[in-house]
């Protein structure tokens, strides 16, 4: 039985030689449910056990939206400056290089246009892992430039928000940006086309308080977070118990600030539905 024992005492396998488990190979919702990550993904990012949305950025969304990926980005280059010279515990210009470091982002939004089932479509999708998805001066002027291209090429914008609101950094002059995207939402519906906004969680704060609650058809997807402030403020500034599932997609969608609720899986088929019929064109298979 000599195979059975141990011939040399202790552990002798070198660091080098050992074999991890891969990281990020299952993943766990937060009603506790294991998913292995592949099948997360084939399943546009549910979690098929709960049907739980995980928080995913603009990579997954053109994934999702455009037809092979296929799509042309806009402004990609474009990046905050530091005309207030912020410093909290970081100064600004270093807080901004390292969320490009770490997500390899250039801000908040990327801005891209495809085609989807077939036509082109604009969409302008904001990314929470950059800095909170805070919207600053470039998410403004992005999403501004997104709506003047599809001005200009007369297409339908999309615009898929997932923010914590505006970003302090640039205090008055992230503001600011809530009246301009709300003036070239404005200009889109003078040119009768459509602009559909999506909530995602969360949308909180500015973007709230402009482009995402301006479209044509507001939609989001299921359990997502949506409100000004968040419950916490609410409650304390009100001093009122708040009602059962109060700022979620489904209290919205009950209390008519949402038009649908739609399933991720469904999202492409149900954007285009939309766009096809607020155009009063054929709908597309």
């Amino acid at each position: 039985m000599s195979w059975f024992k141990r011939k040399n005492k202790g552990i002798t396998t070198t660091t080098e030689e050992k074999k991890d488990t891969p990281k990020g190979l299952w993943y766990k919702s937060p009603t506790g449910k294991i998913v292995d990550t592949e099948e997360l993904e084939q399943n546009f990012y549910v979690s098929p056990e709960d049907g739980y949305h995980v928080r995913i950025g603009s990579k997954e969304y053109f994934e999702i939206l455009f037809d092979d990926n296929k799509f042309k980005e806009l402004d990609a280059s474009l990046e905050s400056k530091d005309p207030l010279k912020f410093e909290d515990t970081k100064k600004y210009p270093d807080r901004l290089k390292a969320a490009q470091s770490k997500t390899k982002l250039k801000d908040a939004v990327r801005t891209a246009v495809g085609k989807s089932k077939g036509k082109d479509l604009v969409v302008a999708c904001m990314d929470f892992s950059f800095i909170g998805g805070s919207m600053g001066s470039v998410v403004g002027e992005k999403i501004a430039r997104a709506a003047d291209y599809a001005l200009k090429h007369e297409l339908p914008l999309m615009v898929i928000s997932k923010s914590g609101g505006a970003r302090m950094m640039e205090a008055a002059l992230s503001l600011m940006q809530l009246a301009k995207t709300s003036v070239k939402l404005a200009q889109l519906a003078e040119a009768k086309l459509p602009y559909i906004s999506l909530c995602t969680d969360p949308t909180t704060g500015g973007t709230t308080a402009s482009f995402a609650m301006l479209g044509d058809i507001n939609i989001s997807e299921p359990g997502a977070l949506i409100g000004f402030a968040g419950p916490r403020v609410v409650k304390d500034t009100t001093g009122q118990d708040l009602p059962d599932g109060f700022q979620t997609s489904e209290f919205l969608l009950e209390h008519g600030f949402l038009d649908f609720i739609t399933l991720r899986r469904d999202l492409k088929n149900r954007v285009n539905q939309y766009i096809d019929l607020i155009l009063n064109q054929p709908l597309r298979a």
